[in-house]
């Protein structure tokens, strides 16, 4: 690449980095969803009027989407009129669906408050950073779930798992368990939709198992129990082996130390017909193959602020979000599942359902 053009792109990077910010700004305070319900350009005052939000503050970050392109600037007289498009609100608003990336640009400026420091740090020790560090972050990822998997896991995933066979036994009665529940959004909704079943929830973070229990009795389901575990324990407890009909583990397995041990771990509990649904990141295991991933310096940017460092703690592994199919499927084949299946997901274009029985 020549300089004019190297300079160019630095150009665009540093545009590309602040539109970001701003962006993350304007979804978390909902500007967007305010800015989606309107039917005609709007000028400053009415935004801020409908938004009940500070016109000053309002009118600055317009400058950004304005100039940005995610807003249009038009102009009646002196006055500007803003205006979010139809096709622009289907990716930024609360109600875009699946459809949603207005949540993800929270993830950077997040993950930057919370580890920045300690990663500068850690580049010259090695050392791991713990998932303490990262408070914020845990309920980021609680809005992040609810935005995902609200709208698919019962309606599209599930009935994708076993050609549907899942679905059956699942209205029948099994036992389920969720290997890195976070805060429980995935077994509240699945015991909410299948009440004969039994659902059990292991994290190793106490704060969020105690968030999960919370959010269950408030929503009064009484069919999902969580468990503060550690996933790289959990081979050594004789009264788990055999135990769940279905596990899974979405986006749980890359973040582990000992990933190995988690997967022998899940391996242990499942019983002789169950069947195992680890959902991760899409990629391939060596750089070079990921040159053309879409979104490749996003996820290996949030992977260096977060993954790889939880990875790390401990002497940990450090797989990092990008480890891909490969390393994946060799990994699992070591912790013993069989007939291990690698799809696509329509709805999910972020991930591999790795589909696989004991």
């Amino acid at each position: 690449m020549e300089k004019n053009e190297f300079s160019k792109k630095m150009i665009d990077i540093l545009n590309s980095g602040a539109l970001n910010l701003a962006l993350a700004i304007g979804y978390k305070v909902g500007l967007f969803d305010v800015m989606a319900a309107l039917t005609a350009p709007a000028t400053v005052t009415a935004i801020a009027n409908r938004s009940r939000m500070n016109s000053r503050y309002i009118e600055e970050w317009l400058g950004i989407m304005s100039s940005g392109g995610i807003v249009e600037l038009t102009m009646t007289g002196d006055t500007p009129h803003y205006f979010l498009p139809r096709e622009h609100s289907s990716f930024l608003s609360r109600d875009s669906k699946n459809g949603n990336l207005g949540v993800y640009t929270q993830e950077i400026p997040l993950l930057t408050t919370c580890a920045m420091d300690k990663l500068i740090e850690a580049f010259r020790t090695g050392d791991g950073i713990p998932y303490s560090q990262y408070p914020k972050f845990q309920s980021f990822m609680t809005e992040l779930a609810d935005a995902k998997h609200r709208k698919t896991l019962i309606q599209k995933f599930l009935p994708t798992v076993c050609d549907g066979k899942i679905v059956q036994r699942l209205t029948e009665g099994i036992r389920v368990c969720d290997v890195g529940c976070g805060g429980g959004t995935v077994l509240l909704l699945m015991a909410d939709a299948f009440p004969k079943s039994s659902f059990f929830g292991i994290d190793i973070l106490p704060e969020v198992i105690n968030k999960a229990r919370q959010q269950a009795d408030e929503e009064g389901i009484s069919n999902v129990r969580f468990l503060v575990r550690d996933s790289a324990k959990l081979e050594q407890d004789p009264d788990l082996e055999g135990v769940f009909d279905y596990i899974t583990a979405f986006d749980a397995i890359h973040d582990q130390p000992s990933p190995l041990e988690a997967l022998k771990g899940i391996h242990h509990m499942l019983s002789s017909t169950g069947v195992f649904s680890m959902i991760d990141i899409r990629s391939e295991s060596q750089q070079a193959a990921n040159l053309n991933h879409p979104m490749a310096p996003f996820l290996y940017t949030v992977s260096l602020l977060h993954c790889t460092p939880v990875g790390l703690v401990n002497d940990g592994m450090g797989l990092g979000m990008m480890w891909g199919r490969q390393k994946a499927l060799r990994m699992l084949r070591e912790a013993k599942f069989t007939e291990i299946e690698v799809f696509e997901m329509k709805d999910d274009p972020f991930n591999f359902h790795y589909q696989c029985r004991a």
